[in-house]
């Protein structure tokens, strides 16, 4: 009997680890919800151990603190990159253009496809906005350093959670 409770116990946290590993990588996606679906794994696990009845007011702080990282994290993207094409004085038009087309795009085509409407969305707005070419493209180079930036924000984010993870499933 204990043999099988341990071999459940190893399927689950596996299970959890590989989404959780997923998740992470698919942060690399702007418009993906990486950070979401990794707190949906540690969600199941969290019920999965609160159902066995082994879940400690520490674990829940855990959980909590994952919690509050995957609200962070997904708030925190689109400032990095609202911030950085502000900072070029880019109107607000302009910038919900481009994340509207990231969005539609990635729901109709692939979010990889959507990686490409977001910039291409911005360079139209601001290119019809400016009438200049040039400054559109610089407009769009601080769209995707902002992106960057928020890529590296959310890998942060998503390794703090997978620790917090560990600790609390492995010590």
């Amino acid at each position: 009997m204990a043999e099988l409770e341990m071999f459940w116990q190893i399927v689950i946290e596996t299970f959890t680890l590989f989404i959780l590993l997923a998740g992470l990588l698919g942060l690399l996606i702007p418009v993906f919800p990486g950070l979401t679906i990794m707190w949906l794994s540690t969600l199941f696990y969290a019920i999965v151990e609160a159902a066995k009845g082994s879940m400690t007011w520490a674990d829940w702080m855990l959980f909590v603190f994952i919690t509050l990282l995957m609200i962070g994290g997904n708030v925190i993207d689109n400032i990095i990159i609202a911030k950085h094409v502000r900072d070029k004085n880019v109107p607000w038009s302009s910038i919900i253009w481009a994340f509207a087309a990231g969005l539609v795009v990635s729901l109709f085509f692939t979010p990889l496809a959507g990686m490409i409407a977001s910039p291409l969305g911005l360079f139209l707005a601001e290119w019809n906005r400016l009438k200049v070419k040039d400054a559109a493209l610089a407009n769009t180079k601080a769209w995707m350093t902002g992106w960057g930036w928020s890529v590296a924000a959310r890998l942060g984010i998503g390794f703090a959670m997978i620790l917090l993870w560990m600790l609390w499933a492995w010590l």
